[in-house]
């Protein structure tokens, strides 16, 4: 299995390592910009082939040019001069929406479009420059991520806590892990989906051809991927999408996503997983004209993070908060609710 990971740690030689990947013991040959390019967010081939004429790629230790094939077993690494732009945090005035706060923690609704942490190609404007402006001293989480207990995609609405002290950090942290917190999303996916309500059970992990996205194996081989559970509930049916609840017993990396995708009933608008397409539906050219209206109007996945509960973890009061549906997901279910009545 392919494994990354990113780290802040200095080299003797003064570089900082960004990236480093182990290939497959089934790589085929393969040019390592091409390689890069599949594994490295935001990454484009000229950034990729620069970072190899300056020497910042190293394959078994040793610096490789771009047109370097990549073997099965290959410890590759990605080296600049300069520390990870995710660990050089700013503060920046941005807006927080803060839907409730004490001393231990708050909740936020993170509008979408906005990015929970610094990372590749989203260096400011994210929740984490906005919490480090308005509060100090929070405490880092595991990866060095101040405040955050867990998090949602950028093109995600929705609920999310933040833990102002260590103690809160590690409460809450635990209830994460531990499954005794409570998510329930809200998604408008393609489809009219057979059953009213179901479960889908599936180790979700790194896609292994397209490392941008990730997808369910079957069985239950921890090498492969993480066990994930989701409860699925039909809201509404709009014709040739559905308005469904998404509660997650796991939290896996685009869970909701890739599980929809799993059993056939892809995000609406989800461009990652292919559901700015038309998967469902006629061939009228009025048709693509309505969905192409849709999509303007939700140019993102359509997926909110609806409700969030959990125990407080000074007082150990149950605690549950509850968030509209935002205007460009409301809008997009108007339109289809329209749509789908003139249908009959």
């Amino acid at each position: 299995m392919t494994t990354e990971h990113t780290a802040a740690e200095q080299n003797n030689d003064e570089l900082f390592e960004h990236h480093a990947f182990t290939a497959d013991k089934g790589q085929a040959p393969l040019r390592i910009d091409k390689y890069l390019m599949n594994r490295i967010e935001n990454a484009t081939r000229n950034k990729i082939q620069t970072a190899a004429k300056e020497g910042s790629i190293y394959v078994n230790d040793v610096q490789v040019k771009q047109n370097y094939k990549v073997k099965p077993f290959d410890k590759i690494r990605v080296l600049f001069e300069h520390p990870p732009y995710e660990y050089l945090l700013t503060p920046e005035d941005i807006p927080l929406d803060i839907v409730y706060e004490d001393d231990e923690l708050l909740v936020i609704n993170k509008p979408p479009g906005m990015v929970v942490h610094p990372g590749h190609g989203n260096y400011s404007g994210t929740l984490i420059n906005a919490l480090i402006f308005h509060f100090e001293n929070l405490p880092n989480n595991s990866s060095d991520r101040p405040g955050l207990v867990h998090r949602i995609d950028k093109d995600t609405s929705g609920l999310l806590v933040v833990a102002k002290t260590e103690q809160a950090m590690t409460h809450l942290s635990k209830q994460f892990f531990n499954k005794t917190s409570q998510r329930e999303y809200v998604a408008i996916v393609w489809g009219n989906m057979e059953d009213d309500e179901g479960t889908i059970e599936g180790h979700i992990g790194r896609h292994p051809k397209n490392r941008l996205q990730n997808t369910v194996f079957e069985g239950d081989d921890e090498e492969k991927g993480k066990a994930a559970v989701t409860h699925y509930k039909v809201i509404e049916r709009l014709g040739y999408v559905t308005l469904v609840s998404c509660k997650l017993e796991t939290g896996r990396t685009h869970q909701i996503r890739v599980h929809m995708k799993y059993i056939g009933h892809t995000l609406f608008n989800d461009e990652r997983y292919g559901g700015e397409r038309i998967l469902k539906g006629t061939t009228f050219t009025k048709y693509k004209q309505f969905v192409d209206n849709c999509f303007k109007i939700l140019p993102r996945q359509a997926l909110h993070a609806k409700t969030l509960g959990f125990i407080h973890p000074k007082t150990g009061e149950q605690l549950s908060f509850d968030s509209p549906v935002p205007e460009d997901m409301q809008q997009c279910i108007d339109k289809w609710r329209h749509y789908a009545t003139h249908m009959q």
